[in-house]
């Protein structure tokens, strides 16, 4: 029942050629180079550290892990991690 849901979703989103990250509740992650990581659509942060940032996501979580990491832009919906990244991982 709800994979039919989230397929109707994305069927209607495509239809009328809205974001699927909107109609789904998916975070949006975006990279530049291996300095800063911005993530839209999170639902809190879990654990911080200089090596270590932890953020709820609607389906999980996502872990960067990097030395000198620091929290910039800190909003409701986005969150800036800078530093130098070593590693991103999404965990559902």
């Amino acid at each position: 029942m709800r994979r039919r849901k989230k397929t109707n979703l994305q069927t209607l989103a495509s239809f009328f050629d809205i974001p699927q990250d909107i109609v789904l509740d998916l975070p949006r992650i975006t990279m530049l180079g291996n300095k800063q990581v911005l993530v839209e659509n999170h639902k809190g942060i879990i654990e911080y550290h200089e090596s270590l940032v932890r953020i709820k996501l609607s389906q999980g979580e996502l872990i960067i892990t990097g030395a000198d990491l620091m929290l910039g832009n800190l909003q409701v919906e986005q969150i800036m991690v800078e530093g130098v990244i070593a590693a991103i991982r999404y965990e559902a």
